[in-house]
């Protein structure tokens, strides 16, 4: 008997070892996501880049949970206002609390964004994003995505400078292996993201936003305020 319970709690010290971010989580802690996003595209060319930073911290000082670096190149067809992005991605997360334990993911990823207008003041647009992981001590992985956002002016008829906009999106996250490393595995639903917001577009090329974002998984269920600031050139 003392041998069984030996043999589990190494098990238990072994996984929680290798997910540095299952370790028991304040969910009533409210959190905060801040995000630099830019964008640029090459002169008289379909052809352009775009990425982001984020800092993600479990709560609103300096617990960090998640530091993520991420930029492709993109491509826009003449003949309509969808766009293609492949890239890279490198994030680092770790531990609620006090701990410092950390471990490091590497994505490349591809992206398809189609914008839709409905009526005078209703801008969608469904992004469809596959990605494949390569994280700290585990096997190699894949994750499917699908996000649709609304954005709508409230002081003018689109998007441009001066505008003040309402935004709302849902994102939902699909793991394509299931059997993540010789002791774990995961469910098809890796997770669900819904946020509600407003912004202001300064100029045409800079928009500030502030909002409140929610995510579910099996393990968690937390909101996390986010600052986003996003920069065309």
């Amino acid at each position: 008997m003392k041998a069984i319970t030996c043999r589990a709690l190494l098990t238990l010290v072994f996984v929680a070892a290798q997910n540095p971010a299952l370790a028991q989580i304040d969910e009533d802690q409210l959190g905060i996501w801040t995000a630099y996003s830019w964008s640029t595209r090459f002169a008289e060319s379909n052809w352009g880049l775009q990425g982001d930073f984020q800092l993600r911290n479990w709560d609103i000082y300096n617990d960090l949970e998640q530091h993520l670096v991420r930029a492709g190149i993109t491509y826009s067809p003449d003949s309509n206002n969808n766009s293609y992005r492949l890239g890279l991605a490198s994030v680092t997360s770790s531990q609620f609390g006090d701990g410092t334990d950390t471990n490091t993911e590497n994505r490349i990823f591809q992206e398809a964004s189609y914008p839709q207008h409905i009526g005078k003041r209703v801008y969608l647009r469904h992004r469809v994003r596959v990605e494949q992981r390569w994280i700290e001590s585990q096997n190699f992985r894949t994750r499917y995505r699908y996000s649709l956002r609304m954005d709508m002016p409230l002081n003018q008829l689109n998007l441009g400078k001066g505008a003040w906009i309402f935004s709302l999106y849902n994102e939902l996250f699909l793991n394509g292996e299931q059997k993540i490393s010789r002791n774990r595995t995961v469910g098809l639903f890796d997770r669900n993201r819904s946020y509600v917001g407003i912004g202001h577009r300064f100029q045409g090329n800079l928009q500030l936003q502030f909002g409140y974002m929610h995510q579910w998984t099996d393990n968690l269920d937390k909101g996390q305020l986010q600052l986003g600031l996003s920069h065309r050139f």
